[in-house]
């Protein structure tokens, strides 16, 4: 059974989109991510989606430069997939909450709903609880925006101590914290995901799985264990699917994500899947879906 045939309007929550002619995706290197390294676009993703049953994404920011996140709410503006963006802003800027105000006053900005830095590049483990990264996330909160992570499991504990602090904000950590599925690890990372989860302003997206794991020979079984973990932890009202495309390619393409994600979720109750497919994601990234049901209070409210 497809997500299609049993989830009719499914929310992507989490893809990507680049063209190399516009600038370089500098984190593309090396012989393994060169199947990356080629412009990636709506009109790519669009018709795979459509196959899939999805009725809506929300397109996240790749690259940490201002000039990003208005082309992609330009691209929002005038896409009929992408309901929302999750761009990027300098969390550091003294001048922060006047950036993210540019944003929302400008074309598309009506589709801005979160902000994402990639943390997972900073060499400081604790950098989100630094003061002027506070300060940031103070002004993501205070406009109305959701926070996407990017974290690896050893900065785990940092995301949790700045989610204690900052009860206001949504917090969206995204492909569980990149839990180490290769090597079938689960502890530490467990600890730390059970831990943010008692915070009820912290959502988790159910995407990035298959590009943690073994490429050329990942199974569904080989991603159970941490898809279990996080719908015991989260639940399905606060757990939502992304595709993380088109760095899924690396692994498996759109339809076999898609797939593998409803594998993992077969168990559910129908109520609980389209929490996990549609639910979760409209609620807290407050998106408006032609044919969807409109968001209803977030998590943080």
């Amino acid at each position: 059974m497809t997500p299609a045939e049993t989830e009719p309007g499914i929310v992507d929550a989490h893809h990507h989109v680049w063209d190399l002619s516009v600038r370089d995706q500098d984190w593309i290197s090396g012989p393994e991510l060169a199947p990356l390294l080629r412009d990636f676009t709506l009109a790519d993703l669009e018709p795979e989606a459509r196959a899939a049953g999805v009725a809506a994404t929300v397109l996240v920011q790749t690259i940490t430069v201002p000039e990003e996140t208005p082309e992609f709410l330009t691209l929002a503006a005038h896409s009929d997939l992408v309901a929302g963006v999750v761009g990027w802003a300098d969390l550091t800027a003294p001048d922060v909450a006047d950036n993210l105000a540019r944003l929302r006053a400008g074309l598309g900005g009506e589709y801005l709903v979160g902000i994402r830095h990639q943390v997972q590049g900073e060499p400081d483990p604790r950098w989100l609880l630094r003061p002027d990264v506070q300060r940031g996330l103070h002004a993501v909160s205070e406009a109305g925006l959701v926070y996407d992570l990017v974290v690896k499991p050893h900065q785990l504990p940092a995301a949790v101590e700045a989610a204690e602090r900052l009860p206001g904000l949504t917090f969206v950590l995204d492909h569980l914290g990149k839990p180490p599925i290769a090597s079938g690890t689960l502890d530490p990372w467990a600890g730390h995901i059970r831990r943010l989860a008692l915070l009820p302003h912290a959502v988790c997206k159910l995407s990035g799985l298959v590009t943690e794991a073994d490429w050329g020979s990942w199974t569904v079984e080989d991603l159970r264990p941490y898809a279990d973990t996080v719908l015991d932890a989260f639940g399905p009202e606060r757990l939502m699917f992304g595709s993380d495309w088109p760095v899924c390619r690396l692994a498996a393409p759109y339809a076999q994500v898609i797939a593998a994600a409803t594998e993992l979720t077969a168990g559910l109750a129908a109520a609980e899947r389209h929490e996990v497919f549609t639910g979760t994601a409209v609620r807290t990234y407050g998106l408006t879906i032609t044919g969807v049901p409109g968001p209803q209070e977030a998590p943080c409210a």
